[in-house]
């Protein structure tokens, strides 16, 4: 994740690590199959994460990078995850990690309208996490020493400012071994509601043996959901093995393959992507084909050249860098996203868990059944209703050619019978 306005040479290692990873399959020796040793590895046990509802995560900057600046209390409620961006090394405490807010690049914000802020978003029922890394941070956790002065003061931290985990976001390295024991050891002192999120690069499990595709195995017994940035990295080898490019549906979905089959459950997975172009050096996309990337995976609809092996049912989410980059597009990830996975609107203030749109009359007399006919080639969002097969419906988000009342679990919900 970049703090600066404009990507400047802060990617180099991201386009390069990119770059490589093609060039070394084109030529012809291939990296470790991440989907070789999919069988090898254990479905994650289930846990509280699984009954959530699924997440749109959004990174908050408590910087000013030329974007715009903003306070907790203005994020659309639609963000039902917010990871707050970032941390800082703990000067004397190797491992340890510190936390105040950017006063004075936020309009003098100050840490109590921060707390107070925080607490409120807690009790609409939204998460909210500490960010760990990003572009400038190096926490570094490789002994038993730094495993124990990461766990210790995360929870100090969690404390104090009321966060509900730790997301970690490093990109310069990463011990998996270590870093796994301090996030169990972190979550020991949390308890179950903790929430741990992660956001590594493509290049992270591009291979079985990169320290983050270990990392992931370790936590998933408490990991909340991955999300990995599709984004920063040019092309990349998908779950079959093929070559995509970073800003295509197919790059989302066949990245998102390979830790769909590793062993974590599907709500453990996410798509992360750029709010705007400006957010990132490259991989934007619009928020239309991040949909179709999300009702691929879900159901194998709306694929590009790549469809998965399966249907995966409903996914952990999507996340974005960032809540900030998106304001100065209207919050046109919050409205569209949010839309999609049913977390909200792109309003603050509003009830996150009610659909956008309207809501028909379950009671309505069937002879007033007036909705249009439902056409499997028009495109249907969250709240539009359609007459099918003698029965209305209702779109719980986004859609295209999915028939309704053919799956208990897709987007359309039952409004009366109309015959």
């Amino acid at each position: 994740m970049e703090r600066v306005q404009k990507p400047r040479h802060a990617v180099r290692h991201r386009l390069a690590a990119g770059v490589a990873a093609v060039a070394t399959v084109i030529g012809g020796a291939l990296l470790a199959a991440p989907l070789a040793h999919a069988a090898d590895a254990a479905p994650a046990p289930a846990a509280a994460s699984a009954s959530t509802p699924q997440w749109l995560t959004g990174y908050w900057h408590n910087f000013n990078n030329g974007s715009t600046t903003m306070r907790l209390s203005e994020i659309p409620e639609a963000y039902n995850l917010v990871a707050v961006a970032f941390a800082d090394n703990l000067a004397g405490t190797p491992g340890g990690i510190t936390f105040d807010v950017a006063s004075g690049e936020l309009g003098g914000y100050t840490d109590a309208q921060f707390k107070a802020d925080a607490a409120a978003l807690r009790a609409e029922g939204r998460k909210i996490v500490l960010s760990v890394g990003g572009e400038r941070g190096n926490v570094i956790v490789s002994n038993a020493t730094e495993a124990r002065n990461f766990a210790d003061t995360a929870y100090a931290l969690m404390q104090e400012w009321g966060f509900d985990g730790i997301d970690i976001d490093l990109e310069h390295g990463i011990n998996a071994e270590y870093m796994s024991d301090a996030l169990h050891q972190l979550r020991a002192k949390a308890g179950d509601g903790f929430i741990l999120t992660m956001a590594p690069q493509t290049i992270d499990y591009q291979a079985t043996t990169q320290p983050y595709y270990q990392l992931t195995l370790n936590v998933k017994d408490i990991l909340t959901i991955v999300n990995t940035q599709y984004y920063n990295s040019g092309s990349m080898l998908g779950a079959d093995q093929k070559v995509y490019s970073q800003g295509t549906v197919d790059f989302l979905t066949a990245l998102s393959a390979i830790q769909l089959e590793m062993g974590l459950r599907p709500d453990q997975v996410g798509i992360g992507v750029p709010a705007v172009q400006s957010a990132a050096g490259g991989g934007y996309q619009p928020m239309s084909n991040v949909v179709r990337a999300v009702d691929c995976l879900e159901s194998q609809t709306n694929c590009g050249a790549f469809t998965p092996a399966r249907a995966y049912g409903p996914i952990g989410g999507v996340m974005t860098w960032s809540i900030n980059w998106d304001k100065t597009n209207g919050y046109d990830v919050a409205t569209t996203i949010g839309a999609r996975l049913g977390s909200g609107s792109g309003e603050p203030g509003t009830d996150p868990g009610t659909d956008p749109g309207t809501d028909p009359d379950p009671g309505t007399d069937p002879e007033e059944c007036s909705a249009p006919a439902w056409s499997s080639t028009a495109v249907y969002t969250g709240g539009a209703s359609v007459t099918y097969d003698g029965a209305e419906y209702t779109a719980k988000w986004w859609t295209q050619g999915e028939t309704p009342g053919t799956q208990t679990w897709g987007p359309w919900e039952l409004v009366t019978s109309c015959s």
